[in-house]
Order: structure tokens, then C-alpha cells, then sequence
């Protein structure tokens, strides 16, 4: 299956944001585990009141400002990892929060790192796909266009795409930048 290049994520983000659904995320430690994206939120620039950004350049956040096509994972809450990919040319800062995905490949493994035997809760929140995939802080900054942690399409064609507001934030929740598969049962909040 064809591999996403750079300039896919060197665009608008609201436009990656509404073609990420549908496409296959790969993550390759020791075995291949995948997923099908179905449900993100965008996040754009400093005058996004729920980005990272908004009060400028610091370490955690430093991966935004780079090129897009790269992994920004962050810790919250003391006990979550969550999944984005930067967004944008470098200069820029944004990224696509990852809510949820179908899982596809490495099941064994996922049930394993969530502790749990039932394929729907896998994957149906950042958090937790984060956890059954393995992700941490450690594989921020990553390159999507190499072979660790990148995106795949394989030419499926999701039904209809909705659209809403964010969810799960204070400020910002207005902005209609969450898309997701409408009727996938790994949607984490419908």
C-alpha cells in the first residue's frame, strides 16, 4: 500500500483533517500494529484557544512549529499519551489530534497493553489507542515518511464524514474541527 508523503500533511489542516478518516495508521516496533483513522480534531495556530500553541514556542510543543508529517505526542492528565500528527509547513504550528481507530493488525498485542478482551474499547479514545498501540512521549517527533510510524491508504472510501465541534476541551469548542466515520462503532463520542 502506498506510503503518505510529505506534502500530504504540508496542507491546510482542516483539509488533512477531513481526509485522515479512512486512512490506515501503522506503527512497526517489534511487529506491525494498525488501525483504521475514524475519528479526528484539528488544531490551528496561536489563534486556536485549545492549541498548544497559543501561548508560542516551548519545549513540549516544539514539534508543532517543525514541517508537518511528523508525530507530536503528549502526556495528560498524568496518565494519557495522545496521538497527533503536525500539520502545515514548518513555521506554522498545528497538528491533527487522533481520537480514535479501527483496529486492523496486532490485536494480540493490543488486548495485551489495554488489558482488555473486548475488541470495541481497544481503540475508541486517544488515550487508549495510544496504550494499545504502545505510543508514549518517547515517539514524538518522529517522521511519517519514514518506516517507524506513518500513514497508509489503501483506496477505502469511508461513507459520510461528519463534522462537529471539538469535544473533551474548555476553550474552543465552537469550532466545528472534529471529523469522524459517522456510524463506525470505534467513534469515541457520537
Amino acid at each position: 500500500m502506498p506510503k503518505l508523503a510529505r506534502d500530504f500533511y504540508e496542507r491546510p489542516t482542516l483539509t488533512i483533517a477531513g481526509e485522515l478518516p479512512g486512512k490506515i495508521f501503522v506503527f512497526k516496533n517489534k511487529s506491525r500494529i494498525s488501525g483504521r483513522i475514524v475519528e479526528v480534531e484539528a488544531y490551528i495556530g496561536r489563534d486556536d484557544p485549545a492549541c498548544h500553541a497559543r501561548f508560542g514556542l516551548t519545549r513540549r510543543n516544539s514539534v508543532m512549529f517543525g514541517p508537518g508529517g511528523v508525530t507530536y505526542i503528549y502526556f495528560i492528565y498524568g496518565m494519557y499519551n495522545m496521538l497527533n500528527f503536525v500539520t502545515e509547513k514548518a513555521g506554522f504550528p498545528a497538528a491533527c489530534l487522533i481520537r480514535a481507530i479501527e483496529p486492523l493488525e496486532g490485536l494480540e498485542i493490543m488486548y495485551k497493553n489495554r488489558g482488555t478482551d473486548v475488541r470495541r474499547n481497544l481503540t475508541n479514545g486517544p488515550g487508549k489507542l495510544c496504550t494499545a498501540f504502545g505510543l508514549t512521549t518517547k515517539h514524538s517527533g518522529i517522521d511519517m515518511t519514514e518506516d517507524i510510524i506513518f500513514l497508509e491508504d489503501d483506496g477505502y472510501k469511508p461513507g459520510k464524514i461528519i463534522r462537529t465541534e471539538r469535544i473533551g476541551i474548555r476553550d474552543g469548542r465552537d469550532k466545528k474541527w472534529r471529523f469522524f466515520i459517522e456510524g463506525n462503532e470505534f467513534v469515541s463520542k457520537r
